[in-house]
């Protein structure tokens, strides 16, 4: 059970934190010495600050200005103190059984810290913690590069680029934006305009503006398309090395790894959109699609 503030703060009670959970802890100990123990995080910033002014008060009489320059300081310190806190207990909540936050890198962990410790939007802190869950789940799933990325977004920025991935689909298991025509309704309806997709370019989560478009290549006779939760199977009219277009819109190597953690959610009748237009391509649709 959570204490107040004033009394610490216990991130999970000691007999009830999976073992996942207790090395995710150490591990971040151990990356960023004094901010983490296990089963608890310290306050050490406000601690050892105000240990610093009983001290500097027993050498000179402060005057106001530094005073309240430290005071400053030890706000600003327990700010950030709290959001990793924050972000740390959602990301906690998502580990699961197989989880090796072991083998996370350190030097990824303090890169983490070092640009999450600043970020203070709660909705901010979920992608956050999605972030670090998935690491630990996984180390090796999300670069630094991509962190530094997050890092420089501002909460608009993330729920643009989350509006645009509820018309991304997995084809073969990559992340694919199908966006046809910045002019249909079916995008322009949900903030994905010609702007909106030039800001998305530009903060390096996307790529944009190919005057032929992007195509994907090689591909086998049929292949599985996956629609949060909704299977299909596209079936081409030659045995092999087709292609199918996808729009003027890729994910970059950051948005891709972004997508899978911005809590994106499926646009109503965009399967039906696309069924409609891949049909007049000649595309057969072979597993059954229950229209709504």
């Amino acid at each position: 059970m959570r204490k107040n503030r004033s009394d610490g703060f216990s991130l999970i009670k000691a007999n009830g934190i999976s073992k996942p959970a207790t090395v995710l802890i150490q591990k971040i100990s151990d990356a960023i010495s004094g901010y983490f123990k296990p089963y608890q995080i310290r306050r050490v910033a406000k601690a050892d600050t105000d240990a610093e002014i009983i001290k500097a008060q027993a050498r000179i009489k402060i005057n106001r200005l530094q005073r309240r320059a430290l005071i400053r300081f030890v706000n600003e310190e327990a700010k950030k103190q709290e959001n990793m806190e924050a972000i740390t207990e959602k990301a906690v909540a998502q580990l699961t059984d197989s989880s090796t936050p072991q083998d996370m890198d350190d030097d990824w962990i303090t890169n983490f810290f070092d640009k999450c410790r600043i970020i203070s939007d709660k909705e901010m802190h979920l992608l956050w913690a999605k972030v670090l869950a998935g690491e630990a789940n996984s180390p090796g799933t999300f670069s630094k590069r991509t962190v530094n990325s997050l890092g420089s977004l501002d909460k608009l920025d993330a729920q643009l680029f989350t509006k645009l991935c509820g018309f991304v689909l997995l084809v073969n298991e990559d992340s694919v934006p199908f966006i046809y025509d910045v002019q249909a309704s079916i995008y322009n309806d949900h903030e994905i305009i010609y702007t909106a997709l030039c800001h998305l370019d530009d903060i390096g989560l996307i790529s944009f503006g190919s005057i032929a478009g992007f195509t994907l290549t090689k591909l086998s006779k049929q292949i599985t398309i996956k629609y949060y939760g909704t299977t299909l199977i596209l079936e081409f009219k030659n045995p092999e090395d087709n292609e199918l277009e996808f729009g003027n819109v890729m994910l970059t190597h950051i948005g891709e790894e972004l997508s899978r953690v911005c809590g994106a959610k499926p646009v109503d009748a965009f399967l039906d959109f696309l069924i409609e237009r891949w049909s007049k391509k000649g595309l057969v649709l072979v597993s059954p699609y229950p229209k709504q």
